[in-house]
């Protein structure tokens, strides 16, 4: 039976979190123009390597650095970034491997979510600074979304 990889990065993420500390919400992603530069050809390389240079570096100022693959897993005090092995498909792939960034909760000004296409665009401000990832369809986003706004009102 496949596991969601919500799932599974929640259960992989235990070694890398502070006493005490949970994972509220987690998801696949990667820096936007990610699926663009996958597409093959040259111009759609180039185009979609540029678009998630920027989103890697916007990200990087404001003290996330991204990887790929990675997991972004939210919890009571942290955003994290994990490095996780590709995902497959029903739940196969993405497994843990390691903590590669995390910023506090209280540097994440904002988590906005919308549809694309057949996923769904991922708006973080950290620091003052804005830059976007892109998930999956079957990401919940929205979720993760939510949950950042209940554990910023309790923070």
């Amino acid at each position: 039976m496949a596991t969601s990889y919500e799932d599974k990065i929640k259960d992989q993420a235990t070694p890398y979190l502070d006493e005490g500390e949970h994972v509220l919400a987690a998801l696949v992603a990667q820096p936007r123009g990610g699926t663009t530069q996958k597409m093959g050809g040259l111009a759609p390389s180039l185009i979609g390597g540029m678009k998630a240079g920027k989103e890697q570096k916007a990200a990087s100022e404001a003290g996330l650095e991204l990887t790929s693959p990675m997991a972004l897993a939210l919890t009571e005090n942290r955003l994290l970034v994990l490095r996780i092995s590709q995902p497959i498909a029903m739940g196969k792939g993405g497994d843990v491997k390691e903590l590669h960034s995390a910023v506090p909760l209280t540097a994440v000004e904002s988590i906005q979510v919308k549809r694309l296409l057949v996923g769904k665009t991922l708006t973080l401000k950290v620091e003052g600074t804005e830059f976007k990832l892109e998930s999956g369809a079957g990401a919940n986003a929205k979720g993760l979304a939510e949950e950042f706004g209940r554990a910023r009102a309790t923070a």
